[in-house]
């Protein structure tokens, strides 16, 4: 793993978050995914898309499914952190598998990037709604369908929607620039549709 990056536990209860910075560097382009549900295909299509994107950084909210997941994101250029999700198989295995390129943890989680950016990371939304005060971002999943919004305090939410594109057909990834909050939806190619049985 790059040196520049410093992965530790976070703790977390249900009262209050504390911050541990992620890494060491300004971090300001980060990848986004979840939902993979162990489709090798779309998985790698999403690695091409955050190698080319440059990203600094990506985040995982939840579903790999399998440690089949695993292997394909070592071809990233970065760092990854990752949250377990409700489907997960083998926990213990995917852990091992993660070990080489970043942290999967159980979430909710929070971190803060070397610019101050403070992100909390969940795979349901319920676990944190009321945890959020002090989060400049809210990274979740589970739901299947992409979201970015802000609420009334500014606040980022964003939900990258389904890498693997089984339930909608529509796979997605996100972006999120931290020097601009800004962050985007990016639509992988669509699966193609079901063969018609007659």
């Amino acid at each position: 793993m790059d040196s520049r990056y410093t992965f530790a536990r976070h703790a977390l209860s249900r009262q209050h978050v504390n911050w541990r910075l992620l890494q060491e560097t300004k971090i300001v382009r980060i990848g986004i995914f979840a939902d993979t549900h162990d489709h090798l295909d779309h998985i790698r299509l999403a690695v091409e898309q955050f190698n080319r994107l440059e990203c600094e950084l990506v985040v995982f909210a939840g579903d790999f499914v399998s440690t089949f997941a695993i292997p394909p994101l070592r071809k990233l250029n970065c760092p990854v952190i990752a949250a377990f999700g409700d489907s997960e198989g083998h926990h213990d295995g995917i852990q091992a598998g993660m070990r080489i390129i970043g942290e999967v943890g159980f979430p909710p989680f929070g971190f803060r990037t070397a610019d101050g950016t403070k992100i909390l990371l969940t795979h349901h939304y319920d676990l944190v709604k009321n945890l959020v005060d002090g989060a400049d971002v809210v990274i979740y999943s589970h739901t299947h369908r992409p979201l970015i919004r802000n609420d009334e305090q500014g606040r980022l939410y964003i939900n990258p929607g389904e890498t693997c594109g089984w339930t909608y057909r529509k796979p997605s990834i996100a972006l999120l620039d931290t020097s601009t909050m800004q962050a985007e939806i990016v639509n992988l190619p669509a699966m193609a549709s079901p063969p018609v049985l007659h």
